[in-house]
């Protein structure tokens, strides 16, 4: 079964949890939940992000370090 709408164990972070995890702004976060880059559940007029969810997003945007040659 896939994780992913299956968040019986899930732990969720604010939006300000996750800016300071990812040290950028709560706007840089909001902009990444409006696009869909990061996954959120919204509880009324608030943003609940899970754990897991920053967690693959920051293991996405690793960036290699190695230079292209071409």
């Amino acid at each position: 079964m896939s994780t992913e709408g299956n968040f019986s164990n899930a732990r969720f972070l604010t939006v300000a949890e996750v800016a300071d995890v990812m040290r950028v702004s709560k706007m840089t976060v909001y902009r990444l939940v409006h696009s869909g880059d990061m996954p959120a559940v919204r509880f009324g007029r608030s943003y609940r992000v899970p754990e897991s969810a920053v967690e693959q997003y920051l293991k996405r945007a690793i960036v290699d370090g190695r230079t292209e040659t071409g």
